[in-house]
């Protein structure tokens, strides 16, 4: 774009009136008073006191005028500026289009030429009108922009400056009228500039800005060669390959992230060997967990996996890598080497985080030895012991067999005795048994005389033979013994913290759900499933449950124990024997705890619940009578003076009359929000919804307001171009009337509420706006409840009003799939939004 010399300075905001055109004039007046040929191409103050006296007397080149369709309308004069050659133009509104005619379609096109003559040029844009960035902001906002600039356009400024203003002082900057008009600002409040639009406007205009500012960072490092990441903002890469342990580094990497405000990536590495390799089991659920967390996934392929992994984090600029504990087996890693080794040689300054499983407290029970038999061990290592120790055996022997004359019988059994206790440490008893006779035939066959049989020709050789078999039987013995001990004090360790982990919980009061204590309770014995069922009319059903299905009746079960109040407690899984049964029994109390505390926790529910429906009818008969005191009390003293025979009376009767029907017609509205109510709590309100057109409701429910011509306007703009929503339109219609009758009635003498609607993408928001007294912060959420509602008066005081009807209209609305919330107006009062959905999304 800036083909020439020209330099461009963009001053980027979120949303009018932030104080973009004031921060370039700003600029502007600064850099002529320096000496530079500063002109103003096009400025737009739109009335702004600030904005004008900003301009001050910088040079104006005088606009272009043009007409279109009968409207005289003026543009950028750009052959003017282009003949002033000046230093600086300041061009306001980059994504303005131009009046058709013009040399040019955008604006952006003209500063282009601008720049492609050496001129220097600041110009004005809101982050709603970047092209990248329009379906976000419609989402937002509810508006299609048809002013949509390139964002490479922007990019390609030299100088991005960002005008930032808070959603709370923009809107604040609203209200005292700085920015637009007064009859536009309860529109403009209500809707573009609401709270939440603002503050996701700026979001965007932050981060976009800030993707920039990396890709300028990047560039400059891919110019200048640097390879090594600059801790410019944290980005945690966690190397996953499928295993359970990857849940784990994701959750422990989002938590780091979150804390310093970085970004988490997922990386898994398939092997590049030509080969289809299935997708590891679990890769799946830790891409779906690394979405929930925010996070972004990235799969990559390679022959070296720590290379690939280093080399990808570079390129991120990644500040750590979290990897998790290997899979790979220990003859692997002696094969192929350790891929976390490789990382940290290959990592230089990223930091790199090694994480140890999850939880290693909450590990298995180790099972129980057994009395007088040989100890378990587990298969891998049996095995090991079956296949290495006879063949070792028979291989020792024959390569001892050179030395038979100065090595001699008792020599080569004293090499096999030691073969023998290395296989009864490896894989137990029965392994090292085998091993012994093996042993025994081996030194037989190659140590005795005659060579290479198994017959003994010297009587001598026996007795070395028969001390070999007695010995390492002895030594198998023994080391099955300490093999027996250790692994009965290593269950001895893990009851222990599991018995001080559950006592711990006791003392300190934290009581546990039945959920985690099943499947604590699963995890320490290895089961596959446990669960509670309580019994039925015809049957049991399941109260809390841990792993697979449970059975339909205890009796199916391998273990069943009675708890609470007739519910059991199953387990399905290994047999539980006599020493997990002893462990079993802390368990079984702190479950039978734990059922007691839910029992006592809902009773204790219930009895709040049923001590704030006492409290609520108590507050709502009071609010009842109060609604049908008052217009009882004024029909009483109409009929009072009907009846008096004084002249008052005759001359005064048409008031009493019409004083009679006004308070009647107060009292069935009273009544009819009281059954209202009553169908309500009843969950008995028939709905039919179907499409309806919201201004004629509004009319509606206006018109039937008594004396409406007084205190209530109504401003709905655009109601033509309002969807239809899905509601009742009798519900809805009272739902409005209440609300409004509330708004009218705190409202001062002679003041008037709005109601405003408009489209906010697939709602529509309709908002009853009074400038009465507000609404203190403590009370909104007592408003809606069936009492009334409080205000608070000018000077701190509290008056009560009819917050009955609130709580009816809320219902309607609620009973519609819509909301009915309440906000403050800006300068005073409450703003009542109904927030409805539209029939067509």
């Amino acid at each position: 774009m800036a083909g020439g010399g020209g330099r461009l300075r963009v001053y980027l905001g979120a949303a009018p009136g932030v104080g973009k055109t004031y921060a370039m004039l700003a600029e502007g007046r600064r850099l002529s008073a320096g000496g530079l040929d500063v002109v103003v191409g096009l400025v737009e103050t739109y009335g702004r006191r600030g904005t004008e006296e900003q301009l001050g007397d910088l040079p104006v080149v005088p606009r272009r005028a043009a007409r279109h369709r009968g409207a005289a309308l003026t543009e950028l004069d750009l052959d003017a500026v282009l003949a002033r050659r000046p230093a600086l133009a300041l061009v306001d509104e980059l994504a303005h289009t131009n009046v058709p005619g013009s040399r040019n379609t955008k604006r952006w096109q003209d500063v282009g030429e601008l720049l492609g003559a050496g001129i220097d040029v600041a110009t004005t844009l809101n982050i709603q009108h970047l092209e990248s960035l329009s379906d976000v902001v419609e989402q937002i906002t509810g508006i299609v922009q048809h002013e949509q600039i390139p964002d490479a356009v922007v990019r390609a400024a030299d100088r991005i400056e960002l005008v930032d203003l808070s959603p709370a002082a923009l809107r604040a900057r609203m209200a005292q009228g700085d920015v637009y008009p007064s009859d536009r600002i309860d529109v403009a409040l209500d809707n573009y500039f609401r709270a939440g639009n603002l503050g996701a406007l700026r979001e965007l205009a932050l981060l976009w800005l800030a993707d920039r500012v990396e890709e300028e960072l990047a560039d400059y490092r891919a110019r200048h060669g640097i390879r090594a990441p600059w801790e410019t903002k944290e980005r945690i890469v966690v190397a996953l390959n499928g295993a359970p342990q990857g849940e784990h580094l994701l959750r422990r990497g989002a938590r780091t992230a979150a804390r310093v405000h970085g970004d988490l990536i997922g990386v898994h590495v398939r092997a590049d060997d030509g080969t289809l390799q299935p997708e590891p089991p679990g890769l799946a659920a830790q891409r779906a967990l690394l979405r929930e967390l925010h996070g972004s996934y990235v799969e990559l392929s390679g022959t070296d996996a720590a290379r690939t992994l280093v080399d990808f984090a570079r390129t991120e600029s990644a500040t750590q890598i979290l990897l998790g504990p290997t899979g790979r087996s220990r003859l692997r890693e002696l094969l192929t080497g350790s891929v976390i080794n490789r990382v940290i040689r290959l990592a230089g300054p990223i930091d790199i985080r090694i994480l140890p499983p999850p939880s290693p407290d909450q590990v298995a029970l180790p099972g129980a030895p057994r009395l007088r038999r040989p100890a378990r061990v587990p298969a891998r290592r049996r095995r090991a012991g079956w296949l290495l120790g006879p063949l070792v055996a028979v291989a020792l022997a024959a390569a001892l067999s050179p030395l038979r004359a100065s090595l001699g019988l008792s020599g080569v059994l004293l090499w096999l005795l030691l073969l023998v206790a290395g296989v009864a440490g490896l894989g137990g008893l029965a392994p090292a048994a085998g091993t012994t006779l093996v042993a025994a035939l081996a030194a037989d066959y190659f140590f005795t005389v005659p060579w290479h049989s198994l017959v003994i020709g010297h009587g001598a050789d026996i007795a070395p033979l028969l001390v070999f078999l007695c010995v390492a039987g002895i030594i198998s013995h023994l080391i099955d013994g300490l093999t027996r001990r250790s692994q009965e004090a290593a269950r001895a360790r893990a009851e222990a913290h599991a018995l001080t982990r559950l006592a711990g919980e006791t003392v300190r009061g934290e009581g546990r759900t039945l959920r985690s204590l099943l499947a604590e309770l699963r995890r320490v014995f290895g089961l596959e499933a446990a669960g509670i069922l309580a019994p039925t009319g015809d049957g049991w059903r399941p109260v809390a449950a841990s792993g697979g299905p449970l059975p339909a009746r205890p009796e199916d079960a391998p273990f069943a124990a009675e708890l609470d109040q007739g519910t059991v407690l199953v387990l399905l899984g290994p047999a539980i024997d006599e020493e997990n049964t002893r462990l079993l029994g802390p368990f079984v109390t702190q479950l039978r705890l734990a059922e007691e505390h839910e029992r006592l926790t809902r009773e204790a529910a219930a009895a709040h619940a049923l001590a704030r429906t006492d409290a609520l009818h108590t507050t709502l008969l009071e609010a009842v009578a109060h609604d049908l005191r008052g217009p009882l009390a004024a029909i009483r003293a109409a009929a009072a003076l009907l009846d008096s025979p004084g002249p008052a009376a005759g001359t005064d009767r048409r008031a009493c009359a019409e004083a009679i029907a006004a308070e009647t017609g107060r009292l069935d509205h009273s009544v009819a929000n009281l059954l209202a109510m009553s169908r309500l709590r009843a969950g008995r309100v028939p709905v039919a919804l179907r499409p309806t057109a919201v201004a004629e409701v509004l009319h509606a429910a206006v018109a039937s307001l008594p004396g409406t011509g007084t205190g209530t306007e109504l401003a709905l703009g655009r109601t033509g171009q309002l969807p239809l929503v899905q509601a009742d339109p009798g519900l809805l219609e009272r739902a409005l009337a209440n609300v409004l009758a509330n708004a009218r009635a705190w409202s001062p003498p002679g003041a008037v509420v709005r109601i405003d609607a408009g489209a906010v993408a697939d709602r529509v928001d309709v908002r009853v706006v009074d400038h009465g007294p507000g609404i203190a912060a403590e009370e909104r959420e007592r408003l809606f409840q069936p009492l009334r509602g409080h205000r608070v008066q000018p000077g701190g005081a509290r008056g009560t009003g009819t917050g009955f009807g609130l709580a009816v209209a809320k219902g309607f609305v609620e009973a519609m799939h819509g909301e009915l919330s309440v906000e403050d107006t800006p300068g005073g009062g409450a703003t009542f939004v109904f927030s409805l959905r539209r029939a067509d999304r």
